[in-house]
């Protein structure tokens, strides 16, 4: 049993909603054991540069904790993997992003991506990763911030962005938002497209075990 830390960038009290993105993970890959942990002082999570910025700090002193708990890898839940790359020089234990691990698995579903955004641009390591291969963006109409995704308005102008995107022929979708995984998008989404949707929580969950297992050979 592998003991991975979660770390949400949304500022959480309630533990049954703390818990959610490591509980999706335990689901699907019942090797994992996650231990769930949020920054303070971000209610509406991270949803622009500014707001990265100033969770950067909060994160980075999660995963010293984690590290010094002796965990074997931290996720970071956020798509615009805020701190992972400083992390890295100062931690040994993996670090993953979940943009990064979203990226790389619609690299290997399909050569088009599209991009459901809920902020002002993809965030820049998917971008980076995807190159040539993102084809198309959408944006929910009046979804800023992770929360507004919870609601109804928020599913529907969701889906609606989806189907825009879905006439750009494309191979594979990636919600780039971590609170798509909130309310269960991948499920919602096949109501009306068998287009492959990339789910950021298990997509971060995949890449975590695969880096584990690679360590252990």
């Amino acid at each position: 049993m592998y003991r991975v830390g979660l770390i949400r960038v949304l500022t959480i009290e309630d533990e049954e909603a703390l818990n959610l993105h490591g509980k999706i993970i335990e689901e699907a890959f019942p090797e994992i054991k996650v231990i769930s942990r949020c920054i303070e002082d971000q209610p509406k999570g991270i949803y622009d540069s500014e707001s990265e910025e100033a969770a950067k700090p909060k994160i980075l002193r999660l995963i010293k904790e984690f590290e010094v708990e002796q965990v074997d890898a931290v996720i970071v839940s956020c798509m615009a993997d805020p701190a992972v790359d400083e992390a890295r020089r100062y931690v040994e234990i993996p670090v993953i992003g979940a943009g990064t691990s979203s990226a790389l698995l619609a690299l290997a579903t399909g050569n088009r991506v599209g991009i459901i955004r809920i902020g002002k641009e993809t965030p820049q390591i998917i971008r980076k990763i995807l190159g040539q291969h993102l084809v198309a963006e959408e944006r929910p109409d009046n979804v800023n911030t992770p929360l507004e995704l919870r609601e109804l308005a928020g599913i529907q102008a969701s889906l609606n962005a989806l189907k825009k995107l879905i006439n750009h022929q494309i191979d594979v979708v990636i919600p780039a938002c971590t609170g798509f995984s909130t309310i269960k998008f991948a499920s919602i989404a096949r109501k009306i497209t068998n287009i492959p949707i990339i789910d950021p929580v298990i997509a971060s969950g995949a890449i975590t075990l695969s880096i584990l297992k690679q360590r252990n050979l």
